[in-house]
């Protein structure tokens, strides 16, 4: 079946099934992929609830490589630094954050910041992002304590803890900071926040300033960000991608699908269908304009958007 979806901001081919996820006992019991990113050289990295949790695709759907011991895989960020490219992986269940080498060799973890919410609550992070020296930054490693006290922590390259943002400096306080990454779509980098319990974004610069925020009023469940040139794409949860413009305002909704999520049992025992999102929980975009999106189910499921024509 051939099913193209028509958008203002251009056409994409739905390739279903685009890549077989590997049977093991952990994928079977788990298995949901919450985030995927492309390298240089095209390969697809899946990040997922399984061990081994990093999977490596060639452009074309081949199981290249697997490896990593990540029952809680969450979030993945792929940075590049004097040339060389790694991730930062992060765990929700072991509440780990740390950088690994493109083949997994772990580089850097870093430690649970020392911050009073702590003392009693829970630590469970879901994101890092890094203010990369490429892109005019110092290097700041930032992490979004998404599921445990709705905090953004910020180091610096070294590792240390420097500080924290709750939400008041801007907006409000945050309600699971899911995703975060910093936008290049600028002169100078910023930090955007999934602010997904509220249904915004909120917008820091480097240092940690609040700058703005936006998307209360058409965002339901934003989880993170992918930037493709001067557009932002956006997967929300909440059954859909939503397409954003060089000043952040919406273009279009992709694969759009937002009915589901109010189905017994979703997302795991609701249907699936060719042409239609379930619980995007992550997305990421190759250098021609394909996105790949995963999504929060058992046993995971990973499409390929290809991008075949022009903006409208």
């Amino acid at each position: 079946m051939d099913i193209v979806l028509r958008t203002k901001a251009g056409d994409y081919r739905w390739h279903e099934n685009w890549i077989t996820i590997p049977e093991t006992e952990t994928g079977r019991a788990n298995g949901r992929t919450h985030a995927v990113t492309v390298a240089r050289d095209g390969s697809v990295y899946v990040f997922h609830q399984a061990v081994p949790a990093v999977l490596i695709y060639s452009p074309s759907g081949n199981l290249l490589a697997s490896w990593g011991d990540y029952p809680g895989a969450h979030g993945m960020t792929l940075v590049e630094e004097n040339g060389e490219e790694f991730l930062w992986l992060v765990d929700e269940h072991k509440a780990v954050v740390e950088k690994t080498t493109l083949d997994g060799r772990i580089v850097q973890t870093l430690a649970k910041p020392d911050h009073p919410a702590y003392r009693e609550g829970k630590y469970v992070p879901t994101w890092a992002a890094v203010d990369e020296i490429r892109h005019g930054g110092r290097g700041d490693i930032w992490v979004a304590d998404g599921y445990g006290q709705s905090l953004v922590h910020r180091y610096d390259a070294a590792g240390r803890y420097l500080a924290t943002l709750d939400g008041t400096e801007g907006a409000g306080r945050f309600s699971c900071p899911h995703g975060i990454a910093f936008d290049t779509r600028k002169a100078r980098a910023e930090l955007y926040i999934a602010d997904r319990g509220n249904h915004r974004v909120q917008v820091y610069d480097g240092e940690g300033r609040f700058r703005r925020t936006f998307g209360a009023d058409y965002l339901t469940s934003p989880d993170g960000f992918v930037v493709f040139q001067d557009r932002l794409i956006v997967p929300e949860l909440n059954a859909r991608l939503t397409l954003l413009d060089a000043e952040d305002r919406p273009i279009d909704y992709l694969a759009g699908n937002e009915a589901v999520c109010s189905q017994p049992g979703w997302p795991d025992a609701t249907l699936l269908e060719p042409g239609k999102l379930n619980s995007p929980h992550g997305a990421g975009v190759d250098a021609a304009g394909n996105i790949f999106t995963v999504e929060w189910r058992l046993g995971g499921r990973v499409t390929k958007l290809e991008r075949l024509a022009a903006d409208h």
